[in-house]
């Protein structure tokens, strides 16, 4: 793992790690156009390794906090732990990502509910990577929100690179919406990848009136998306010298129609979860079954070779596929974490993902990790992947 320390240089405007929560709307027309892209003018640039390549390891779905009133959801967490400390040994990732339901909120209690997220920082403090945290709908609960998570985060661990989106970006209690650039060289003029994280809600606002949260990614996000490839475009030059990589907590809707398609052979990885109502976004009532299309296709327009999106949510399953309509490749995550749902045969453990270089066309290497060791589900995420 490689860190520089980078020239000081104006942040994106709304865009700082304290940033305070939307209140009205704002329309993308309204933002100020920076004069130097960069949102972490006082943190460490993230680079490359000298051999060209750039290894995340994503943690899904740990859910602290389980039955705080008897003995077995305090053992779920050290169980966790564990698991954290030995992959964080084992695989020495260059950047981490926990990709949302950090916490199960609904059995927390409010007078301290933030203190798990001290735990789970611990071991990413002790191993000192450099990571970033997607929030779920179980992260939005009564006695807990995705903010006063991300602010705990900050305030707890030096090397996280989480922030909040600017005012009027992310819809109600969805702040989690932002973007970490990768560089291949410490003092290179421009990223060349771009890690993104969206906020797809969900769960219960806060007390005393707590009441259902939308599960999905707010539309005021799609705005937001193309002014800032746009303003990445002007300050960096076109987007086809960079990558990406997506990460969101609940899938896309467009994926539920591609578990069907799936071929074992094509899309190796647990398949224990039939997905359908409250599975992915925007399901939970029929009504609202096109709320997140907006998201979707501002994704899949404005960032350019976006290699995967990445979601977690769905404990049972950890498969790669294509999706068609917009022709881009989605990724589970691992259930990570002892606590939330499950079965003890599906295995706990990560998604590791590898770039093996920094050229924009090159391959990507994923493949699941479990804590003993044994990993599966194996693919490469390029051009002819799924095909």
């Amino acid at each position: 793992m490689m860190f520089h320390t980078a020239a000081l240089a104006l942040s994106l405007v709304g865009a700082c790690v304290q940033a305070i929560p939307f209140q009205i709307p704002v329309l993308a027309s309204q933002f100020t156009r920076p004069v130097n892209l960069n949102p972490y003018p006082n943190k460490q640039r993230l680079v490359f390794r000298p051999d060209g390549s750039f290894k995340l390891t994503v943690f899904s779905d740990l859910h602290f906090g389980e039955n705080p009133w008897d003995d077995w959801g305090p053992q779920q967490d050290v169980n966790s732990l564990r698991l954290m400390r030995t992959v964080l040994a084992d695989e020495k990732p260059d950047y981490v990502v926990i990709n949302g339901d950090l916490i199960t909120g609904e059995n927390t209690f409010r007078e301290n509910s933030t203190l798990l997220v001290d735990e789970i920082m611990a071991p990413i403090n002790e191993a000192k990577v450099p990571f970033s945290s997607a929030h779920g709908n179980h992260d939005n609960q009564a006695n807990i929100t995705h903010l006063e998570e991300i602010r705990r985060e900050i305030r707890v661990a030096p090397l996280s690179y989480t922030r909040t989106a600017p005012l009027g970006i992310g819809g109600v209690e969805g702040p989690g919406n932002y973007w970490v650039p990768i560089y291949r060289h410490a003092k290179d003029k421009a990223p060349t990848l771009i890690l993104w994280f969206f906020d797809s809600r969900g769960g219960f606002s806060p007390n005393p009136s707590s009441k259902p949260v939308p599960d999905w990614v707010d539309e005021s996000v799609a705005s937001w998306i193309g002014q800032e490839t746009a303003a990445m475009n002007a300050a960096w030059g076109p987007a086809s010298s960079r990558m990406a990589l997506a990460f969101v907590h609940i899938p896309p809707h467009a994926i539920q129609a591609v578990q069907a398609t799936l071929d074992p052979l094509k899309n190796p990885g647990l398949n224990a979860d039939q997905l359908g109502q409250g599975s992915s976004q925007a399901t939970a009532d029929p009504a609202d079954a096109d709320k997140d299309v907006p998201f979707w296709k501002a994704l899949n327009t404005h960032i350019k070779n976006l290699r995967a999106v990445i979601s977690g949510h769905d404990h049972g399953n950890e498969w790669c596929a294509r999706e068609p309509t917009q022709d881009v490749i989605f990724c589970f995550d691992k259930h990570s974490g002892y606590g939330g749902y499950g079965d003890r045969s599906w295995g706990y453990g990560v998604r590791n993902i590898v770039f093996q270089s920094a050229d924009p066309t090159a391959g990507v290497k994923t493949w699941i990790r479990l804590e003993e060791g044994e990993t599966r589900g194996a693919v490469v995420l390029d051009e002819n992947f799924g095909l």
